[in-house]
């Protein structure tokens, strides 16, 4: 209960923080955050993941992924998905703050067919 507890309140420090620092002017769907952020070999996500990510890189990442947990689940339990969505979010936001071993736990909480998998619609 107490890591759900801090995840909502990492959540909603997060969003407030992205509302007034976004990269977008308005939140992107799953599709778009997909898109922007996480598909293929060149994505941000795995520039992120590589380490080779600017600050500026990896604050956009962070932004799409606070969209992404803004959006309702396609398919599947709502609250398993903002938990899931939630980590990502949160395991980023650790990344842009430089946190030791947080770029190995974005690996885990970005794998996407865990979350296909469980969410993903059509």
């Amino acid at each position: 209960m107490r890591l759900v507890s801090s995840i909502a309140m990492a959540a909603i420090l997060l969003l407030g923080f992205s509302h007034a620092n976004s990269f977008n002017a308005e939140k992107k769907t799953i599709k778009e955050v997909m898109k922007a952020g996480m598909a293929g070999n060149t994505s941000l996500l795995k520039k992120v993941l590589s380490g080779d990510a600017s600050a500026e890189e990896k604050m956009k990442l962070l932004d799409l992924l606070i969209d992404l947990v803004e959006n309702d689940a396609p398919k599947g339990d709502e609250t398993e998905w903002k938990m899931m969505a939630g980590m990502s979010m949160l395991t980023a936001a650790k990344v842009v703050a430089g946190r030791e071993g947080a770029i190995d736990e974005l690996k885990k909480a970005t794998d996407c067919k865990s979350c296909h998998e469980k969410f993903k619609g059509k």
